[in-house]
């Protein structure tokens, strides 16, 4: 097996990944992926998971429901509810995900 590494600005990235490919390839422990922070990866899971439940079809207040468990709230409520801008926000910043900018995640941190 072999692999053809560019060697631009990203160079150091591909070789990290590549040792990560080796170490899981060969049953070795794989080092942590240290592009995302904990915060992040929380907030991706997040957006994922909104995106494909609007996809099927849920209301915004069904996805605060269930990523947030807000309960029933009122139409009042859920108008002057900060969780209702919250899912506002995942939803755009995941349709730009999927759209291409998922792209960003395999960057490594500058």
């Amino acid at each position: 097996m072999a692999a053809v590494i560019p060697l631009d600005t990203d160079g150091f990235a591909r070789l990290d990944a590549v040792y990560r490919l080796l170490a899981a390839i060969h049953g070795r422990r794989i080092p942590p992926d240290k592009r995302l922070t904990p915060q992040q990866r929380g907030r991706a899971r997040h957006m994922l998971r909104a995106f494909d439940a609007a996809r099927d079809g849920a209301t915004q207040l069904d996805i605060a429901r269930i990523l947030f468990r807000t309960g029933a709230l009122s139409r009042d409520e859920w108008q002057a509810s900060s969780v209702r801008h919250v899912i506002k926000t995942l939803l755009r910043d995941a349709r730009a995900m999927v759209a291409g900018g998922y792209r960003r995640l395999l960057r490594p941190r500058r």
